[in-house]
């Protein structure tokens, strides 16, 4: 059968799934988006599928921290909920353990259509039958930049290693204005992620699919003397989020490393978190000034790449399967700006359009409004292709170990802040690069 025909066929048993099944039983979801205000979004988008449907949804918050031994024992006594929303982290391990059912999850993706979503996110769950999971939504990190100083100044912008030195050696000139921020907290998960990031960016791994693979010397190398040089233009000090923002937003900043969740506070919206670039904390005046960067590239990885958190729909091993497949079809089709409706901000449509429009759901998305104490739609906000880069991330998003179906692993060897600690060590002159790589391979290759 072509492409075409069979995408007709799936379209068509969705359609009479959503039928059949209208009499079913009540599904059980589990979601991790457990905040009241969240969690009450999630219960109205469920009840309007009860309302199209039929189907009763039970939707119950699950604390994230607990989701895996939640589901490993709810597995043991085959009482898994029907669809769970999950992280990444989960996604080809459940799928491996028996928890989630692929051919499920491939089905509903299937009929909505592949292409209509980013390639990063399906690709970070893909297995051999198709899908372990169904992505929802995502955030990619993003390098926030002074877009118009680096206008004033004739600056490319900061996709790369190259663009980022040239941009401290024109703006750095502190204490007015420091090149950059970043993060040196050794204990913090946030220069976890920043340095992961800049690792992917030149294309450095410790892993490969046989599990844990030497770092390549002279990559990262590159990646130490490219970290060295942007801590070397930031504040002295243990720095993770909260410097890199306060200095930012006080327009002391060149270039930070932040997630999404900074766009609505850019903007004036946030009380507790104000910009102080002016008098005026509810000013959008900084939002305005701002640019932002989610594909970075090194010198050895030209393409670069986006660090991405990508959440997913599982349907489970005892799932009422067609019910499950119908409220994800429905939660990513009628009912997906509802979803993406629950944080905006950090939510990006992983689901771009459908078959008529495929910009549909990225162009619902930019008229969400976001905030806490104002609010205000993101496309009000910043402008149009600003959006797109920050949807378009999804699609060159990566992470450590995903590809290579060693996920845990390398969420191991982060954790152990083996990483942090030894970067942060070389900056301060304890040892060389060189020593540095060396002693990086040494004891990543000790961790399971």
């Amino acid at each position: 059968m072509n492409p075409t025909g069979r995408a007709a066929l799936l379209a068509a048993a969705s359609v009479l799934a959503l039928t059949t099944v209208a009499g079913a039983d009540t599904i059980r979801f589990w979601t991790t988006e457990e905040q009241p205000e969240r969690l009450a979004r999630q219960e109205a988008m469920a009840a309007d599928f009860t309302a199209e449907t039929g189907i009763e949804v039970e939707v119950i918050p699950v604390t994230e921290s607990d989701l895996g031994t939640r589901a490993t024992a709810a597995f043991a006594a085959g009482d898994l909920p029907d669809v769970i929303y999950h992280t990444l982290q989960y996604a080809l391990p459940w799928y491996e353990a028996g928890i989630l059912d692929a051919d499920a999850a491939t089905e509903v993706i299937e009929t909505l259509g592949v292409d209509t979503f980013a390639s990063g996110a399906m690709e970070m769950a893909a297995v051999e039958e198709g899908y372990a999971s169904v992505p929802v939504d995502g955030w990619t990190q993003m390098i926030v930049y002074r877009a118009d100083l680096f206008e004033e100044n004739r600056l490319e912008p900061p996709t790369s290693y190259e663009n980022v030195l040239a941009a401290i050696e024109a703006l750095h000139n502190p204490p007015e204005m420091f090149g950059f921020v970043a993060a040196t907290k050794v204990d913090e998960n946030f220069m976890s992620q920043v340095l992961e990031h800049v690792f992917l960016a030149n294309g450095v791994s410790p892993v490969d699919e046989n599990g844990f693979a030497p770092l390549d010397e002279a990559a990262t190398i590159e990646v130490l003397e490219f970290y060295r040089a942007i801590v070397e233009a930031s504040p002295e000090g243990e720095l993770f989020w909260q410097q890199s923002r306060e200095l930012y937003f006080a327009g002391r900043a060149a270039m930070i490393i932040w997630s999404p969740f900074i766009l609505d506070e850019l903007a004036g919206l946030r009380d507790s978190a104000p910009p102080t670039i002016n008098d005026d904390p509810t000013s959008t005046e900084l939002a305005g000034m701002t640019g932002i960067v989610t594909n970075f590239a090194g010198p050895s990885n030209p393409d670069g790449a986006a660090w991405a958190d990508i959440r997913y729909f599982g349907v489970t091993a005892d799932a009422d399967t067609e019910a499950a497949q119908a409220f994800i079809e429905y939660s990513l089709s009628d009912g997906y700006t509802a979803t993406l409706a629950i944080a905006p901000e950090g939510k990006f449509p992983v689901r771009q359009g459908d078959s008529e429009n495929p910009t549909a759901f990225t162009e619902a998305w930019a008229q969400l409004d976001v905030g806490v104490d104002r609010r205000a739609p993101l496309g009000d906000l910043y402008a149009a292709e600003m959006i797109d880069e920050i949807v378009g991330g999804l699609d060159v998003a990566q992470r450590w170990g995903v590809a290579e179906g060693q996920l845990a692993l390398a969420s191991n060897m982060i954790n152990s802040q083996v990483i942090n600690r030894l970067v942060r060590e070389y900056i301060d002159g304890v040892r060389s690069a060189e020593e540095t790589v060396a002693l990086m391979n040494g004891e990543l290759s000790g961790i399971e």
